[in-house]
């Protein structure tokens, strides 16, 4: 359904805007510049330069980003590109983005995130003769079992600077050398991390009981690692992610590409009226009521 649709695109702009998907073994370092910096081994390098990128990062407040993703669940897939600004200075993310979803015909739409919520405009419109669509992350936990209580927390707690310092707290990384990513020299670090540590390691606010519950759902599609390659530029900043995740028997996976730049843009936005809003959460109980 094209609501369906429209909503998996919005939340997948988690991911897109840098935050950490779902997705092990041990990098034992090679090479890099980072290793030269720190004078040590090549995995101590690598951690030392990801240790100054993810505070880097982290100090800027707000980026632009342009990303790609392309997910597959049950052998079905959806590719949605994104450009937008965020803003993650007060503990939640906030931000405006532009998508584009591709498949049976592309479709459009405008997405502004609070800490609260998220709102979607498609181009199409939303039910009830309404413009906006609003996804309360409360509703979403309430409602939306393990995985909505995972975006809430996703898109409540993280940053682009989290991608850093979940690849940095994992131990698991080596520096693979200098690049240019956009006309800017970076160094690429690479880390594979087991779906399970990494969401046990990005969750701030989920209850045991709803790390247990997305573990088994993992398990059932068999999604056991992620690996996450991070280019950081010579002002220690992220300026480009990929990450990637499949099962194997590829009929569940995600692909995502992101870039950054302008960092400390300044971001405003706001909520819709209320009087051009629709309560998505509505759609799960089976009616429609404005926000």
């Amino acid at each position: 359904m094209r609501k369906t649709r429209v909503a998996a695109a919005a939340a997948g702009i988690a991911l897109i805007a840098g935050l950490t998907a779902c997705g092990s073994e041990k990098a034992d370092g090679s090479g890099g510049s980072g290793a030269d910096k720190a004078g040590g081994s090549a995995l101590q390098g690598a951690l030392a330069a990801l240790k100054k990128a993810s505070k880097a990062t982290d100090n800027q407040n707000s980026a632009k980003v342009e990303g790609v993703n392309n997910q597959t669940v049950q052998g079905k897939s959806m590719k949605t590109e994104m450009e937008g600004s965020f803003d993650w200075s007060g503990g939640g993310m906030k931000g405006e983005a532009d998508l584009t979803m591709g498949g049976a015909g592309n479709q459009s739409a405008e997405a502004r995130y609070l800490p609260d919520a998220m709102y979607v405009h498609p181009a199409s419109g939303a039910p009830g003769g309404k413009t906006w669509m609003k996804y309360d992350y409360d509703v979403l936990a309430e409602k939306g079992g393990a995985s909505g209580a995972m975006l809430k927390d996703q898109m409540q707690n993280n940053n682009p600077a989290r991608s850093v310092q979940l690849v940095l707290a994992s131990g698991k990384v080596k520096a693979l050398g200098t690049e240019t990513v956009r006309g800017k020299k970076a160094t690429h670090y690479s880390g594979t991390i087991s779906v399970n540590e990494l969401t046990r390691m990005q969750s701030k606010d989920l209850s045991e009981e709803d790390l247990d519950a997305l573990e088994k759902q993992f398990k059932q599609q068999g999604l056991e690692k992620e690996k996450i390659d991070l280019w950081i530029d010579e002002d220690d900043l992220l300026v480009k992610k990929h990450e990637t995740a499949k099962s194997e028997d590829g009929s569940t996976g995600i692909d995502a590409t992101n870039y950054y730049s302008d960092y400390g843009t300044p971001v405003n936005v706001t909520a819709p009226p209320a009087s051009e809003t629709t309560d998505a959460s509505a759609m799960m109980s089976g009616g429609t009521r404005q926000s």
